[in-house]
C-alpha cells in the first residue's frame, strides 16, 4: 500500500484551474466551486458531502450552514485556521442519488493540526428537501 502525501490547501492560490480539494480529480472551477458559489446544487448525497469537504478545505462556513439542515444547523460555525483538512476519501454510498430523498456517506477525512495528523471517519446522513441535499447529522467512528 503506497502512502499518500498530504496536500495543504491554501484558499488564497487556489484558481479555477487548481485540483478540487474534494479529491475528485477534476479542476476546482469544474468541481465543487460551482457548489460553493451557488451557482448550481448538489445533485446527488455524494456530491454534497465532496462539497462540504472542499468549505472546510477552503474555510467557507457560509456554505456549510447553507447546506445545513435546519432542524440540525448551529447558529454559528467557527472553522478553526491551524486546522488543515489534507484528504478525503469515500468508504460508502447507500441511496443518495438523484432519484432518493435520503443518503448516507461514510468517509475518512484526513486533517494536520499544527504538527499533529488526524483522520475524522464519520457515516454522515443527507436528505433531499425540494430538490437541495442537506447535511443531516453523522456518526463518527
Amino acid at each position: 500500500m503506497t502512502s499518500r502525501r498530504p496536500i495543504r490547501f491554501d484558499p488564497s492560490t487556489l484558481t479555477p484551474t487548481s485540483p478540487c480539494p474534494c479529491g475528485s480529480g477534476n479542476p476546482l472551477g469544474e468541481c465543487c466551486s460551482r457548489y460553493l458559489s451557488g451557482q448550481a446544487t448538489a445533485p446527488t448525497a455524494e456530491t454534497l458531502m465532496r462539497s462540504r469537504y472542499t468549505a472546510f478545505a477552503v474555510f467557507d462556513a457560509e456554505y456549510l450552514l447553507r447546506t445545513w439542515h435546519s432542524d440540525h444547523r448551529p447558529s454559528t460555525l467557527d472553522l478553526d485556521p491551524d486546522q488543515q483538512w489534507t484528504r478525503l476519501e469515500i468508504l460508502d454510498t447507500e441511496r443518495g442519488s438523484l432519484f432518493d430523498s435520503q443518503g448516507i456517506v461514510e468517509f475518512r477525512a484526513h486533517y494536520s493540526f499544527g504538527r499533529e495528523h488526524g483522520i475524522l471517519h464519520e457515516r454522515s446522513r443527507f436528505e433531499r428537501i425540494d430538490g437541495q441535499w442537506l447535511y443531516v447529522d453523522g456518526d463518527i467512528g
